[in-house]
């Protein structure tokens, strides 16, 4: 399995106790995790392209999530930032 020995600059890793590792670009604060060093990264590379605007544009977030089998209630304090229009 590949390993990351050095990670690139601008890039750190936290190991987790349950063996898992965080990638988080230092710059922006975007953070993913893999079980792997590599995998931590190629998740905060597809994290680091919707942070910037390089991502899918979703139509419908509600009936996205619904197809993804993710139930997100919405609260009386509103909706999570990714769902709200402003």
């Amino acid at each position: 399995m590949a390993t990351v020995s050095d990670p690139p600059s601008g890039v750190e890793f936290i190991h987790k106790n349950d063996g898992r590792m965080t990638a988080r670009h230092v710059e922006s604060g975007v953070a993913s995790f893999g079980d792997t060093e590599a995998e931590a990264l190629r998740q905060l590379a597809d994290a680091l392209d919707s942070h910037v605007g390089r991502g899918e544009e979703i139509d419908d977030p509600e009936a996205c999530l619904e197809e993804l089998g993710i139930d997100a209630e919405i609260r009386e304090d509103g909706p999570p930032p990714w769902l709200s229009d402003e």
